[in-house]
């Protein structure tokens, strides 16, 4: 059995669990999409903490109402030309496994109701390129819509390098004592 064979079984027999409500959006001329369920809001662009050591994808992290969140970029994530951001430019917060976690997009477009007729199966692109973050391809009017599974979307040790991003450092700093705070030692 082929791999085209074996995906659109597997598509078919779990077909149900892809057809819904997608939150689409926009990178450069390309749609994505989704899960609504999977979406806590979208906020606008805000200021973004850079966090060193991390990839490039990582853009940093937000404080969103007292909560330190990871954002990625997922123009760099797909490995596609950068754009400067743009009053469109928006943030949409996911709920990735047991947290949250930011997605900058060019814009977001709006809420599908996709039904089975318009969900394809993902096409094979062969063994060399992975697609198993795409749900399957949406049809809405003339448009394309890669449909994502936003679990997939980050390798399993990317979404620890993003829980790290977005996680305070617990580490006290300890002094010795007669030591001042400044690192300097007592006079004596």
């Amino acid at each position: 059995m082929s791999r085209y064979a074996e995906k659109t079984e597997v598509m078919e027999e779990g077909h149900a669990g892809r057809i819904g409500k997608y939150l689409t959006f926009a990178l450069g001329d390309e749609e994505y999409g989704l899960e609504i369920l999977k979406v806590r809001e979208i906020i606008g662009l805000m200021e973004i903490t850079r966090v060193p050591r991390m990839p490039s994808y990582i853009r940093g992290v937000i404080n969103l109402r007292g909560k330190v969140i990871p954002v990625i970029d997922l123009r760099r994530k797909f490995n596609m030309e950068e754009a400067e951001d743009t009053l469109e430019t928006c943030v949409i917060i996911v709920f990735l496994g047991d947290m949250l976690m930011g997605v900058i997009v060019d814009r977001v477009s709006e809420v599908l109701d996709l039904p089975e007729e318009d969900i394809e199966v993902t096409p094979d692109f062969g063994i060399a390129i992975d697609t198993q973050f795409i749900l399957g391809v949406g049809k809405s009017r003339e448009t394309v819509i890669m449909l994502l599974d936003i679990n997939k979307v980050l390798t399993e040790k990317e979404t620890v390098q993003v829980a790290r991003a977005g996680k305070p450092s617990r580490k006290k700093t300890r002094f010795a004592k007669g030591d001042d705070q400044r690192g300097g030692g007592t006079d004596g």
